[in-house]
């Protein structure tokens, strides 16, 4: 008997590369949806025995899908496959009754050892199986939503590392890729909230492979004194202190980030040492001091908030235009 199959992810990479892991010779039709409201309508109109489901998705994410699924007396197995490995990340699906969660990106062992635990795969018989069938996989891949998937799990490692520094729980976005002019820059940093104020700033370059990369994370002023408070500074913050939290953060949410991006995309990146951009000054004072440096350029941008906690940063991963063919080269190789 067929199974039929969802794949829930916002990213086009993400459902190939998971698609590709599928045991071959599984009896199974294979759909896909591009975010959780779109998964819980097709599980409506469709019987779906397995969904595979991401986190961080646009319109509805993986932890209001499963919530989406409590009353539905039709719901699937449901295994989590996500970049946000904080472990409270995994406590959270589980007792919102996902069966199983892999770390992504999954290898078909992985994913195979994560199925033999289950009749649905179990119970399949082998000598009557058609196959497998993967239905329309035929989306291009751009280098923008390649970006975004590498970048999504880099965001993961990364946040999993400041969860275990701060025991708190780290609310993750969806990684936007734009290219940029200067001017689209600022107001791209306005919308994600560190322009309310004051911000200090840690920039470091990575080069390896033909791609250039300059990190910027812009700290907002205000996350000093929850920041501090977690990590049990009891005294007075002064600029020494905040300076010693800057850095603090900017090695936890950089280092972890481009190790994991280097390790999807198989390449090393010698890096520079990092270096504060700028203390208590406003975002368009930020930019300016990199104004002719930043021309254009493809950017991603990450929002890091600490839930319960009046704590924010910016993740921003500045590309140059000469990076820009390698890099859509080696990500077309993590679906070959």
């Amino acid at each position: 008997m067929s199974v039929n199959i969802l794949i829930c992810d916002d990213s086009s990479l993400a459902r190939k590369q998971l698609a590709r892991a599928l045991p071959n010779d599984w009896d199974a039709e294979v759909k896909y949806a591009k975010h959780g409201q779109e998964a819980l309508d097709i599980i409506d109109s469709t019987p779906v025995d397995i969904m595979f489901l991401d986190l961080n998705m646009p319109v509805l994410d993986g932890y209001q899908t499963l919530q989406g699924l409590q009353s539905n007396e039709n719901a699937p197995v449901v295994v989590v496959v996500s970049g946000d490995v904080q472990p409270l990340a995994i406590k959270r699906v589980s007792d919102l009754g996902a069966r199983d969660f892999l770390k992504k990106p999954v290898s078909s062992e992985t994913l195979l050892e994560a199925l033999s635990d289950l009749p649905i795969f179990t119970d399949r018989s082998s000598t009557q199986s058609r196959g497998l069938n993967l239905g329309d996989l035929k989306e291009k891949l751009t280098l923008a939503s390649g970006l975004q998937e590498i970048s999504n799990v880099s965001m993961g490692r990364a946040a999993s590392v400041l969860a275990d520094m701060l025991n708190v729980f780290i609310k993750l976005p969806v990684p936007q890729v734009n290219v940029l002019e200067v001017s689209e820059l600022q107001m791209a940093l306005s919308y994600g909230g560190t322009d309310q104020g004051q911000c200090s700033a840690v920039t470091q370059g990575f080069v390896g492979a033909g791609i250039s990369i300059e990190t910027l994370l812009i700290f907002s002023d205000s996350s000093f004194p929850d920041m501090a408070k977690l990590l049990g500074m009891s005294e007075s913050i002064d600029s020494s202190m905040e300076l010693e939290l800057l850095m603090d953060v900017s090695s936890v949410l950089v280092g972890p980030f481009m190790s994991a991006l280097s390790q999807q995309l198989n390449i090393e990146f010698s890096q520079s040492h990092p270096a504060v951009m700028g203390q208590h000054i406003k975002v368009q004072d930020l930019v300016a001091v990199k104004k002719e440096d930043w021309t254009q350029t493809l950017a991603v941008e990450i929002v890091y908030e600490v839930e319960n906690y009046k704590i924010s940063c910016d993740l921003l991963l500045l590309f140059t235009e000469d990076s820009l063919e390698p890099l859509e080269r080696l990500i077309s190789y993590l679906i070959d």
